[in-house]
């Protein structure tokens, strides 16, 4: 029976599914008692003795589970290509078949399998296809990324700069669903072409198109897609809103308001989706999130003077005055004590009213 090569792959995360699903039940259950007795044992005696060295048991299972994937691959990749015969369009072949040569849909599903089988390294599924300029590309755009930024953080004793590693996982999935696309073109009989990324993007920006996945991939930063996508109000809203709120927050320490940044956060990302739909239809059209607030400069310009009189006092006034003035130092303290409940019940007061109140009705004249 042939049984999909896919579907076994991602079965071998658990140890024996894999080899239940290929009708091997004797290395699915000598797999399974492998790995899940250790781990069972271990566990039970660690709660027994309340100790945790029993749990060294677990060492066994991950030997386990490593030989039961290595084992699905091995099995998989010896296994022979099976002919499988497609249904032809209407009036192609007398009996109902395609020209295809025998072998070939088993052939595109090897490929796939191999394609996802690869891709967890970034690089090497475009390799088996072919593509090496764009292989090289990711290849070396992940794993160099990752020695610079390690090699930068132990150069300079800075464990910050650590949270650059954050850009790797997008690399990775842009990677990943790069090699798919691409396969699933070439199964349609597209042409594939070896390029590489950056080419595709000045392709786009040759032919004066934006491109779709670098507009998705800036919109992980809020503000930054519309931006791109010629969106300036808007997006200059959304990404000032966006840092303006972390940075205000942390000012005044009003935690109980921290959900808005998450909430900003995913309303800029979806909104991005939204406008890059709109602008492959050529509908978009850049008006501001909050329309009036540029009729309002003049009170965003007093509440800026006020958090920056706040912090000014509050970071360097206070420590001056505190170091000739005694008093100083217990302002301070009540200052901080009691400021944040302030700002948050005249929030929570304020909203509160303008709920009750609403808008008022117009008069007809």
């Amino acid at each position: 029976m042939n049984k999909n090569g896919i579907i076994a792959f991602f079965l071998s995360a658990i140890p024996g599914a894999a080899h239940l699903y290929l009708q091997r039940n004797v290395r699915a259950i000598v797999y399974a008692l492998c790995f899940f007795g250790p781990l069972f044992l271990g566990i039970m005696l660690a709660f027994a003795m309340n100790d945790g060295k029993p749990m060294v048991l677990g060492i066994v299972s991950i030997v386990t589970w490593i030989i039961n994937v290595i084992d699905v691959l091995v099995f998989l990749a010896r296994r022979p290509a099976v002919a499988t015969a497609q249904p032809s369009v209407i009036g192609e072949e007398e009996h109902g078949y395609t020209s295809r040569q025998p072998g070939e849909g088993a052939a595109e599903q090897r490929e796939r399998f191999y394609t996802i089988l690869l891709s967890p390294i970034p690089g090497l599924a475009h390799f088996q296809m072919g593509l090496m300029n764009r292989g090289v590309t990711f290849l070396v755009g992940f794993f160099g990324t990752l020695v610079m930024i390690l090699f930068v953080t132990a150069l300079t004793h800075q464990s910050g700069f650590l949270v650059f590693l954050g850009v790797l996982p997008v690399i990775w999935l842009y990677a990943l669903f790069d090699a798919v696309q691409l396969v699933n073109r070439k199964h349609r009989g597209e042409v594939l072409v070896d390029r590489t990324v950056f080419e595709d993007f000045e392709q786009n920006r040759g032919e004066g198109k934006k491109s779709r996945v670098l507009a998705i991939f800036l919109s992980a930063f809020p503000g930054a897609g519309h931006m791109y996508l010629g969106l300036q109000k808007r997006g200059f809203q959304l990404m000032v809103g966006f840092l303006l709120s972390i940075y205000v927050l942390d000012v005044l320490r009003l935690s109980l308001f921290l959900f808005l940044i998450p909430l900003i956060w995913f309303y800029s990302f979806f909104d991005a989706l939204q406008q890059l739909a709109r602008y492959n239809r050529g509908e978009a059209q850049d008006v501001p999130v909050v329309r009036w607030l540029p009729n309002h400069q003049r009170w965003m310009g007093i509440v800026l003077l006020i958090l920056g009189g706040y912090y000014l006092l509050d970071q360097v006034l206070f420590d001056i005055l505190g170091q000739f003035y005694p008093e100083a130092s217990r302002l301070a303290q009540w200052i901080e004590t009691y400021f944040q409940t302030f700002i948050v019940s005249t929030l929570l007061i304020g909203g509160g009213i303008k709920l009750l109140l609403g808008s008022k009705p117009k008069k007809g004249v």
